[in-house]
């Protein structure tokens, strides 16, 4: 039986990606800030799915959960845990905008959305070479490409260009162990985290990039893909 960890997996897209591996028969750990109030993620409750209180900021806690998790063979690790900023965002996404920026909100983006997933790959490699898929895949957005978007949300856009940039480097760093590194846009999707013009929906969303990882080769390490298939420019 394969094995997942989901971060962020309370809710969302996180939530709907517990859901589908679960049904196609994963293992799946699923990580959030507090699981004892998830009741979405509590009411998938199975034999093969486990949860683990997490804060992706806290460097501690995924040392922590990296040790509780010791020779656990993790087949793909899921950077799913990401922040937009304060919502409702569109009530607070001028505090992102060139001469209102509020500096530490940027901090707290770049801590969720880019340190947090290198931590988590660094302390969960050797669970990650134990698999046999061995694929670290995390979740970015067409936002942190330079080429396709000029949004000017200034903490947003940054951590995601900054995590593409991460996980190319990882990609190439991992590459002679076999491990496989991706990054995945799963589209405007109808969650909390958008201005109420979203226009995928999750379970559409998940199903399009399960069947592109499952998929996944050595020659797609250091990928950027929208959930569709398309390869999107940095």
């Amino acid at each position: 039986m394969p094995t997942t960890l989901i971060s962020g997996a309370n809710r969302g897209i996180g939530l709907e990606l517990a859901r589908q591996y679960l049904a196609d028969g994963w293992r799946v750990i699923a990580t959030c800030r507090h699981p004892d109030s998830a009741t979405e993620l509590q009411a998938l409750a199975q034999p093969t799915l486990e949860m683990h209180a997490l804060d992706v900021t806290d460097h501690g806690a995924i040392d922590g959960l990296a040790g509780r998790l010791e020779h656990v063979p993790i087949d793909l690790l899921l950077n799913n845990a990401g922040i937009i900023g304060p919502v409702p965002v569109a009530e607070h996404i001028e505090r992102q905008h060139f001469g209102n920026i509020d500096y530490e909100l940027w901090q707290q983006v770049l801590h969720t959305n880019t340190f947090a997933p290198i931590k988590m790959a660094e302390a969960l490699l050797p669970n990650v070479l134990a698999g046999e898929k061995k694929k670290i895949v995390t979740l970015s957005s067409t936002v942190g490409s330079i080429t396709e978007r000029d949004t000017p949300a200034f903490a947003y856009a940054t951590s995601k260009a900054a995590v593409n940039k991460a996980m190319t480097v990882l990609a190439s760093q991992l590459r002679p162990q076999g491990v496989i590194v991706a990054l995945m846009c799963p589209g405007y999707v109808k969650t909390r985290l958008n201005f109420g013009t979203a226009d995928v929906e999750a379970q559409d969303s998940v199903a399009g990039m399960r069947a592109l990882i499952g998929a996944f080769t050595l020659a797609d390490t250091g990928s950027f893909r929208r959930y569709n298939g398309d390869v999107i420019g940095w």
